[in-house]
């Protein structure tokens, strides 16, 4: 009985961007899968971001389209003039905020959200978050007219335990394109875990979705909780297969900016040393079978920068049903221990 009354939910399901194997047994089915269900719906979803992002150019410097179309990911040195980063580095380092925290394996994750309190006590983060280049960006990348999710996040990892990070292992975030954006506030060495990226590795090339419905056929039953829950795994080894070179590093100096479709290959590096990567941290995901780009009522002013807050609070009250692994962690300094 729970089964049928929970499989319209499963059904609707297939229409979004739903995508644990492991949680929808329609999603996870290897029969439907062998028939093409998963194939399907990656094709399809690609399919549909790229005919929205030739309708999101506006704004878009031609060098970094080039860069994007070519490579998944664009890095910009050097973003804001430099008073103006001093000036929001030095704010966001001296005041307190309330934090959450996640673990995984050795590493800390700290999220500070970037709602309204934020804004008013840190301006010049305004200042970056309506700069037109990074919104051009972020609308081209994501393939939506959408407001991303923005938080200012430390990564703090122990590289003296043994405990490995499962984000330092190459994968996929999702069967479609996303967007993730960080702007490093601090230098991020080689040692201190670096972000890293296949290039090109976001197109859906025939190797690609050949890769992914081979994998959809196992991955419902993989011993991965990541890749089971939809967020697809993938070992050096096999990238040759699909026609792709190794995965990139970026070891880069504060003030950088890097956008990137997250459907593409990436990782972070493993720590060699304890570490602190502090960065102004941006998501976005939409329904991906959504063929107009705009029309989000969360993005709405008003609406957007309480969005987090909201959400977080939602997952508090329900996290018996819905989990919520991002607890809270005190008023803290960004860089506290």
């Amino acid at each position: 009985m729970p089964s049928m009354l929970a499989a319209p939910w499963w059904v609707a399901q297939l229409a979004t961007g739903a995508k644990s194997f492991r949680d929808n047994p329609l999603i996870g089915s290897q029969r439907l899968n062998a028939a093409g269900l998963h194939r399907g719906r990656v094709r399809l979803a690609h399919h549909l971001a790229w005919s929205r992002r030739e309708r999101l150019t506006a704004g878009l410097p031609a060098s970094d389209r080039e860069a994007f179309d070519r490579d998944g990911f664009v890095i910009l040195r050097d973003f804001l003039p430099q008073a103006l980063f001093t000036a929001l580095r030095e704010a966001v380092l001296t005041q307190r905020f309330d934090t959450r925290e996640m673990r995984q394996g050795n590493t800390v994750t700290r999220r500070i959200a970037i709602g309204p309190a934020f804004l008013r006590a840190i301006p010049q983060a305004q200042l970056l978050l309506r700069n037109e280049r990074f919104r051009a960006l972020c609308r081209y990348v994501g393939s939506f007219r959408s407001e991303p999710l923005h938080y200012i996040q430390t990564i703090l990892t122990d590289s003296g335990v043994p405990d490995p990070d499962p984000q330092t292992n190459l994968h996929a975030d999702t069967f479609h394109p996303t967007l993730k954006a960080w702007f490093f506030l601090n230098d991020v060495e080689e040692a201190d875990g670096p972000f890293s990226y296949v290039p090109g590795s976001h197109r859906l090339t025939p190797e690609r979705l050949a890769w992914e419905h081979a994998r959809s056929l196992t991955a419902g039953t993989s011993e991965d909780f990541l890749s089971a829950r939809g967020s697809l795994r993938i070992a050096d080894a096999e990238l040759p297969e699909l026609g792709l070179p190794e995965a990139r590093r970026f070891p880069v100096p504060a003030n950088t900016l890097v956008v990137a479709d997250t459907c593409g290959f990436h990782a972070r590096v493993a720590a060699s040393r304890p570490s602190r990567r502090l960065e102004l941290w941006s998501f976005s995901r939409r329904n991906p079978f959504v063929p107009w780009t705009g029309a989000d009522l969360l993005s709405m002013p008003g609406i957007a920068e309480r969005r987090i807050d909201a959400m977080w609070r939602i997952r508090d009250r329900f996290q018996n049903w819905t989990g919520q692994p991002w607890k809270p962690s005190g008023n803290k300094l960004v860089l506290d221990d």
